[in-house]
């Protein structure tokens, strides 16, 4: 597999130019840390699988069900910002601990829930838990791995995918058994993911500058930061409603489910790794970005005009997952060069603002489609992926130093020292 190579190098990375089976040959502590994210981001997808069944056998309303994703994103966005905070006191491989801790303990107490209110309020304990974890992981695997941050970056999303294609099928299977099963399988699985972080992952001292509450808020000042921060809270929102709302129309059982959802992650998985950089090198992250998310944006409008026909619903979901593994990796490798500040701070900052169209997304839905129709919540969804067109439109002019358009040097070499003081 080949990467565009740039500027943007970890602290202690070989020159861009490595060849392409560099990215293969990575520290121990690098595969640990992805594991553990492939186990973590099936959380994400885990619960789609069996969001009707137990909207059927609580006897919850979709916009109660869909408070799943809402508290969980919630939290983990506002968590965000506290992850520098934690992570430059505790070091890397403590944090990462804790949110793992985090998220064995909240995955198994929902699991043993008897209400859709209990069941909310652990995830957003599991919400708290992934926070913890992913921003720290990312930063990890940028620091650690050998090769570029593109590269790096393409790993990360690599265990993404992974985790969310495998999420469905784990929490469809299972939860034919019961819907307490997925929970409880994430709290078994991230056991093995604890274990294996606790022996690969090397002892990691606290960072020799402590980042503070505010830094986050800061790096929003610059300007290239807030835009792509921005489209991805607008992308986000589309992204959650395909996620949370398009198992009600199915009406299918939660392996079909499972399965269909599959689908999509794997298809994300592999536009994701190999064919977003393949069109990133071709013609650029802004032009690739803006053209799948407004092809993102029409599929949820075709999903919207025909939500009746489970066999377009089925269609578009799956197809979903290319646009969305394009996105996901271009956007999260803009944030890495997008401001002039601590990689971690960087990506704190960004998932704080991203996550609270994460966290708005499911809820609305519901509440369009229990009281407008079961079409309103797709075209709510079209509608907020036009809006991140149009700010990633109006605002391209603000990333014209990140990768593949044109910069000045100087500034491209400022850029990145200060990032790689994290």
């Amino acid at each position: 597999m080949t990467t565009t190579a740039h500027p943007h190098t970890s602290h202690h990375a070989p020159a861009d130019d490595a060849p392409t089976g560099s990215m293969l040959r990575q520290p121990r502590a690098v595969w640990a840390v992805a594991f553990a994210c492939v186990i973590a981001f099936m959380g994400i997808g885990l619960v789609d699988p069996i969001l009707k069944p137990i909207a059927d056998q609580l006897d919850a309303t979709p916009s109660q069900v869909s408070l799943l994703f809402t508290s969980y994103m919630a939290v983990m966005g506002v968590a965000m910002l506290i992850t520098g905070v934690v992570s430059s006191r505790l070091g890397a491989k403590r944090t990462l601990l804790s949110g793992l801790a985090l998220i064995i303990v909240f995955s198994a107490l929902a699991g043993s829930s008897d209400t859709i209110g209990a069941i909310v309020g652990f995830r957003a304990g599991w919400g708290l838990g992934n926070a913890l974890f992913i921003a720290t992981a990312l930063a990890t695997i940028v620091m650690s791995a050998r090769g570029s941050v593109a590269q790096a970056v393409i790993l990360f999303e690599a265990a993404l995918g992974l985790g969310i294609a495998a999420g469905p099928i784990v929490g469809g299977q299972l939860g034919s058994i019961s819907w307490r099963a997925p929970f409880f399988g994430v709290a078994v699985l991230m056991t093995v993911a604890l274990v294996a972080t606790t022996f690969f992952l090397p002892k990691t001292p606290p960072a020799p500058r402590k980042t503070s509450l505010t830094d986050p808020f800061k790096a929003l000042r610059y300007r290239g930061l807030l835009t792509i921060a921005i489209t991805a809270l607008f992308y986000n929102m589309g992204f959650f409603t395909l996620l949370a709302f398009a198992p009600f129309p199915l009406d299918m059982t939660a392996s079909q489910v499972g399965w269909i959802f599959f689908g999509w992650g794997v298809l994300l998985a592999i536009t994701s790794v190999w064919v977003a950089p393949i069109l990133q090198r071709w013609f650029g992250t802004v032009p690739v970005v803006l053209a799948s998310l407004a092809l993102f944006g029409v599929d949820l409008a075709a999903m919207a005009v025909l939500t009746d026909s489970k066999t377009a619903l089925v269609v578009g979901i799956i197809v979903a997952g290319a646009f969305l593994g394009i996105n996901n990796t271009l956007i999260t490798e803009a944030v890495m060069g997008s401001a002039p500040v601590e990689r971690p701070v960087a990506s704190a900052a960004y998932s704080f603002v991203r996550f609270s169209g994460g966290a708005v997304a499911p809820w609305l839905a519901g509440k369009l489609g229990e009281n407008v129709s079961v079409h309103a919540p797709f075209w709510m969804g079209a509608a907020a992926v036009a809006l991140a067109v149009v700010v990633l439109a109006a605002g391209r002019h603000t990333l014209q130093g990140h990768l593949h358009l044109e910069a000045d040097p100087e500034e491209e070499a400022e850029a990145v020292a200060v990032g790689d003081q994290s």
